[in-house]
């Protein structure tokens, strides 16, 4: 009955005090679904979109006066699509998205409208999330990637000093509060709408995406006006990252002038790469939530290394740098690769592939250069989720420049556990004080211990077939048995 009687207020010209409080109330309210039955109609539904301005199309946000009724309209429909399926059912029928867009650009070019347009785009994040069809109709027909995109670019303030390269000001302040409120709901905003955006069919698309790439680039070099807020903003520019086809985030780096940062390889400007490589660490040293902190993070520095040359070298060379120490086990340690290394093994089966995957990209997809900085046990998943238990390298191809082995790597390499990865004290033989009967009687128990689990099927023999995958033991010994007759040169 209140929120009827509310609505029932809101529908008459009232003054604007009274407008916000009714408001204000409404948004309380309409956090708690059961009351929600008498909002969610179309009637009111347009009451609160007319409180909004979603139904003028021309008329400019010129009364300042009328900013707090805006937002706390804003604010109820974001409570209410949020809480009500028949709510997002009608925001498709009455066209919500598109007006949202039009409001958009109409604070574009306006001072006073940060919170308008912040609540804005949480609504258009919300109703791209909930509603499949939203999200199509954003993408195909309101140019919703056009239009986010360059509400992104305003809430960053972002100055262009050529195509896809954004001025680099290292004096410049942090974000406030509100720009990077608004940044934030731009980029989950978008990465809504750009989902399945892989494939890249027109020009048009690939500038579009390039430009994006060039944003995402000027918004990870910037920070926030907390370390979390800063840290909340470059996770969703990483999100983000994730959405847009490989082939366009060549625009991460570009070439380095004199005056900007430091951080260079190659003559180009690697800044934020280790932006991504310190915002990865830092995830990694945080402890938990690895699937959702930092698996996005893993994927997008895989998927940059796999595919651009000086991306990969650069990052190699402060992941994996040339061996110098192996005493100690691979996984041992705080460096990057030790880090790294300790979740090749981790609980989590796909925080464990990715962060396998990573290193083995790094290392050009090849056994044996994985193995030496990672040891046999650790990459042992990988290898056997892939098919290369024998050996050899992926199905990706890389440039030719060698790996160069550090002399302490070389003179200590015959002497390095496989398995383990690091260099191994030799152990005295145990057997070399006994005598045969015990060596056969030992071997003997091992033998017995082996076919009294196996019959149980407590455990499963299994093999390496010859083109490296695995197999039940007799299957890979019958598989290699043949291989060997088949290359046989007797008659």
């Amino acid at each position: 009955k209140l929120c009827e009687e509310i609505l029932n207020i809101l529908e008459k010209d009232t003054k604007t005090s009274c407008q916000v409080a009714c408001l204000e109330a409404l948004r309380i309210l309409s956090r708690d679904k059961t009351v929600l039955v008498p909002v969610t109609t179309k009637r009111n539904m347009q009451i609160l979109m007319r409180l909004a301005k979603l139904d003028t199309v021309e008329d400019p946000l010129e009364k300042v006066s009328e900013f707090p009724v805006i937002v706390e309209a804003l604010k109820c429909l974001c409570n209410i699509v949020f809480n009500s399926a028949v709510a997002q059912k009608l925001s498709l029928e009455l066209n919500l998205a598109a007006m949202l867009c039009n409001l958009l650009k109409k604070c574009k070019d306006q001072q006073l409208v940060g919170d308008i347009k912040c609540f804005d785009l949480r609504l258009l994040f919300l109703l791209s999330l909930l509603h499949t069809d939203i999200r199509s109709q954003l993408r195909q027909e309101l140019q919703g990637v056009q239009v986010l995109t360059q509400a992104l670019e305003s809430s960053l303030n972002v100055r262009w000093t050529e195509e896809y390269k954004a001025a680099e000001d290292r004096d410049r302040p942090p974000l406030s509060l509100q720009e990077t409120d608004c940044a934030i709901e731009a980029l989950k905003a978008l990465f809504n709408v750009t989902l399945d955006s892989w494939n890249v069919h027109s020009k048009n698309e690939s500038h579009q995406f390039r430009y994006m790439a060039a944003i995402l680039r000027h918004c990870l070099l910037t920070m926030g006006p907390t370390e979390d807020k800063t840290e909340e903003l470059h996770s969703n520019a990483i999100n983000l990252l994730s959405n847009v086809p490989v082939s366009c985030l060549d625009v991460l780096i570009s070439p380095s002038s004199q005056e900007e940062t430091d951080i260079k390889y190659n003559g180009m400007n690697m800044g934020a790469i280790q932006v991504l490589l310190d915002f990865m660490e830092k995830r990694i040293d945080k402890g938990s939530s690895y699937r959702e902190g930092l698996t996005p993070v893993l994927s997008l520095l895989t998927e940059c290394c796999r595919t651009h040359r000086n991306i990969r070298k650069f990052i190699k060379a402060q992941v994996l740098p040339p061996l110098r120490d192996v005493s100690n086990r691979p996984e041992v340690g705080t460096t990057v690769r030790n880090k790294l290394v300790r979740l090749m093994t981790h609980v989590d089966l796909g925080v464990k592939q990715i962060a396998a995957e990573f290193l083995f990209v790094l290392c050009k997809e090849r056994v044996d250069s994985l193995l030496k900085y990672t040891g046999y046990g650790n990459a042992a998943g990988l290898l056997a989720a892939r098919g290369l238990l024998a050996g050899g390298r992926g199905d990706h191809w890389y440039s030719d420049d060698e790996d160069t082995d550090t002399e302490e790597y070389k003179s200590a390499k015959p002497n390095i556990n496989l398995i383990t990865g690091h260099l191994e004290e030799p152990m005295p033989n145990p057997m070399d004080e006994m005598t045969e009967e015990q060596k056969e009687y030992e071997a003997m128990k091992l033998v017995n211990m082996f076919d009294k689990l196996s019959r149980d099927e407590l455990i499963k023999p299994m093999g390496v077939r010859p083109d490296g995958t695995m197999a039940p033991l007799e299957e890979a010994v019958s598989q290699y048995h043949t291989n060997k007759q088949d290359s046989s040169d007797s008659d």
